[in-house]
């Protein structure tokens, strides 16, 4: 089915996350996310409300297609999609049961 979206939005599955110390934003995450056909890099803002050693094997939903972005260093390739929470920072959009791995959002 092809998607009415602007964007193309994948369904991934954390492999690796790590605290993010030298970017000046707060509570920043550099991912690996697993796409099913490649594996990419993401910076993501999730550590107010998700702890970082309960990332892996999370499934979440990325923006593919927007281009990369460089911070501190470190290229960030997809953009993993958050909602903000009451508090205002952001929570991850995953799926509520296991899909498979580079499903396109429609």
């Amino acid at each position: 089915m092809e998607s009415p979206l602007a964007n193309e939005i994948v369904v991934g599955r954390i492999e690796s996350a790590e605290a993010f110390e030298a970017a000046r934003k707060p509570k920043l995450a550099k991912l690996e996310i697993d796409l099913g056909d490649e594996t990419v890099r993401s910076a993501a803002q999730l550590l107010y409300h998700h702890e970082i050693d309960e990332l892996p094997g999370t499934r979440v939903c990325c923006v593919t297609d927007l281009g990369t972005v460089t911070i501190a260093g470190y290229t960030s390739e997809v953009l993993t999609v958050g909602v903000p929470g009451e508090d205002g920072n952001p929570v991850l959009v995953t799926p509520s049961t296991d899909v498979p791995l580079g499903g396109v959002l429609y």
